[in-house]
């Protein structure tokens, strides 16, 4: 009975011996991994998640109510290497830009534009350039022109001022209408009220008069 006993005893003592072992071994042969993360990746600062709802800002048309033309003319300096702007200047890379707001796409004599742009009715307006600034390759779809755009609404409505500058002079959109907010208007129509029943009381007292 007692040799069992002690049998069994040794063979606790081993496998105590054994997981003390393992739990050693393990700590001392992951020394200085680093431990897989829950959730993989990492945040990058001052960069937005995608899907974010930011602030689309103002509409283009009240930017160029306030648009700088010199400015503008800074920022025509990206597309320079490909155009040129004054009057009678030769076409480049891209064709001559004087006088090209108000035209019809692809108005240049002489330039081979793309199918994409000649496809496009209608003339160069605001609305239109403003897209064509903002995204060339969405506003024409196969076009040549391989500037990605201006990401920025402000550099675009100073550009367009300056290029409207150069032989076109367009007249600027109406800028949109601001509505009042709805305690002003409740105040507005609240003081038409008081001033109708002035003025039904002041009628009634003069009758009576």
């Amino acid at each position: 009975m007692s040799n069992n006993n002690t049998i069994a005893g040794w063979v606790l003592a081993g496998g105590i011996a054994a997981l003390g072992f393992s739990i050693v071994s393990g700590k001392y042969f992951h020394a200085g991994k680093h431990e897989r993360p829950e959730v993989m990746g990492f945040v990058i600062e001052g960069v937005e998640a995608s899907g974010g709802g930011a602030d689309a800002g103002p509409s283009i048309e009240t930017l160029l109510q306030t648009a700088d033309a010199a400015a503008g003319e800074k920022v025509f300096a990206k597309c320079a290497a490909c155009h040129t702007i004054n009057q009678g200047g030769a076409n480049g890379i891209g064709p001559n830009l004087y006088g090209s707001m108000g035209k019809p796409h692809g108005h240049v004599a002489g330039f081979a534009y793309s199918d994409a742009l000649k496809s496009i009715a209608g003339n160069w307006d605001w609305a239109g350039m403003n897209a064509w600034l903002t995204s060339p390759r969405k506003y024409a779809e196969g076009t040549k022109m391989t500037f990605a755009g201006l990401g920025k609404a402000e550099d675009r409505a100073n550009l367009m001022v300056y290029l409207n500058e150069q032989g076109s002079n367009l007249p600027l959109p109406a800028a949109p209408v601001v509505e009042a907010p709805a305690e002003e208007a409740a105040e507005a129509e609240a003081g038409a009220d008081a001033e109708a029943v002035e003025a039904v009381e002041a009628d009634t007292a003069a009758a009576a008069e």
